[in-house]
C-alpha cells in the first residue's frame, strides 16, 4: 500500500533567492482518478473560479519527450514507475506512473532492497496519456547535472533607488530584523506575497545587508512600507499586486486536483502549477477559467528536440 507522505523534489531554494510562496504538493497518482467536480466551499472557502470542468485526464505527448532531468524509477514489486516524490523511508516508497520497455538488468546502476528496486534516471520515451515507455535512459551517476536550465530567479518590480540599493539603518538589517519584517508583511491588508532578492552579491548568501526584501500587496503601498520601515532598515522594494496571498493560495489548492498535478504555488499574482505532461490544453483551460496571465502551467515531460 502506498505512503501519502512524500517528499516533494525540485525546491526553488537557491543561492541567490528564496521566494517566500504559500504552495502545496501532490503525486502522479491524481493523473489515474481525479473529481471532475473539484471543491466546494466546504472545502476551499468561496471559489474563485467560473465553474467550468477540470480536465480529467493528461493529454498524450506526441514523438518523444524528456524528464528533463533525473527522476527516481521505482518498483515494489508491482512494476516500475516513474516518480517526482518519493516517500522518505528504507527502501523509498512512491505512487508514480506506471512504465513499459523497462528491465532492471538493463539498468544495473539501482538499489535493490526487501523487494524494491529504485534508481535515478534522466529518461526519454513516449506518453501515451497514461504510460511511460522508456526509449533511453541516462544514471545519475554518467547524467551532467550543469546541462539543466538554472531555475529563474525572482527580481525586484521596484526602480533603484537614487544611489542604488543601500542600508538605511544598518542597526535594522539584522537577521532578527528580517523575521520581524516578514511577519509584520503578513500582516498587512492586501498582503500578497514576500521575497528576498540577492542579485546584488550572489555570493554574500548570509548577509542581510546584501539583500532585497519585496513584499507585494494589493492597497496602500506607501503605508505598508512606512509599517516595515520600523523593523527593516536595508534595501526594501514594496509593489502593488491584483491579488492577495490568500486568493492565490484559494487557485493553488483548487489546482492540486489537475490530473497529473506535482507542485502548486502562488506568488507575485500568479499561481504556478507544474504538471506530469501538458501539451497546452491544459494551460488553454486555466486561462479560460482563472483569466490569461493568472495560471501557469509548466509540463515535466518535455519534448525532445530534434
Amino acid at each position: 500500500m502506498k505512503t501519502p507522505a512524500m517528499k516533494t523534489l525540485g525546491a526553488v531554494v537557491t543561492a541567490t533567492a528564496v521566494l517566500l510562496v504559500l504552495g502545496a504538493c501532490s503525486t502522479e497518482e491524481q493523473m489515474r482518478a481525479v473529481d471532475p467536480a473539484g471543491q466546494s466551499d466546504t472545502d476551499t472557502g468561496t471559489s474563485t473560479s467560473s465553474g467550468g470542468a477540470m480536465p480529467t485526464a493528461l493529454p498524450a505527448a506526441e514523438g518523444e519527450v524528456s524528464t528533463g532531468g533525473l527522476v527516481t524509477v521505482l518498483d515494489d514489486g508491482e512494476g516500475p514507475e516513474l516518480c517526482h516524490a518519493v516517500a522518505e523511508s528504507f527502501p523509498p516508497q512512491c505512487s508514480g506512473v506506471p512504465m513499459a520497455g523497462w528491465t532492471w538488468a538493463d539498468h544495473p546502476e539501482h538499489e535493490d532492497e526487501s523487494g524494491v528496486k529504485w534508481g535515478d534516471f534522466a529518461l526519454t520515451g513516449t506518453f501515451d496519456g497514461t504510460t511511460f515507455t522508456v526509449t533511453d535512459a541516462i544514471p545519475a551517476a554518467l547524467y551532467d547535472a550543469l546541462n539543466e536550465e538554472p531555475e529563474p530567479l525572482p527580481g525586484t518590480p521596484c526602480e533603484p533607488p537614487a544611489g542604488g540599493w543601500a542600508v538605511v539603518d544598518a542597526a535594522k538589517a539584522t537577521p532578527e530584523a528580517m523575521d520581524a519584517t516578514f511577519t509584520e508583511a503578513a500582516r498587512l491588508p492586501g498582503f500578497a506575497g514576500t521575497w528576498m532578492d540577492q542579485s546584488q552579491d550572489p555570493s554574500a548568501t548570509n548577509d542581510p545587508t546584501k539583500v532585497i526584501i519585496n513584499v507585494a500587496v494589493t492597497e496602500d503601498v506607501e503605508g505598508a512600507e512606512a509599517t516595515l520601515r520600523d523593523t527593516w532598515g536595508g534595501a526594501l522594494c514594496v509593489s502593488p499586486a491584483r491579488y492577495t496571498e490568500a486568493e492565490l493560495n484559494e487557485i493553488s489548492m483548487e489546482l492540486q486536483s489537475l490530473p497529473g498535478v506535482l507542485t502548486t504555488s502562488g506568488a507575485a499574482d500568479v499561481v504556478q502549477a507544474e504538471v506530469l505532461h501538458d501539451d497546452g490544453s491544459l494551460q488553454a483551460w486555466a486561462d479560460e477559467e482563472y483569466g490569461e496571465g493568472r495560471v501557469e502551467i509548466t509540463s515535466a515531460l518535455q519534448p525532445v528536440e530534434g
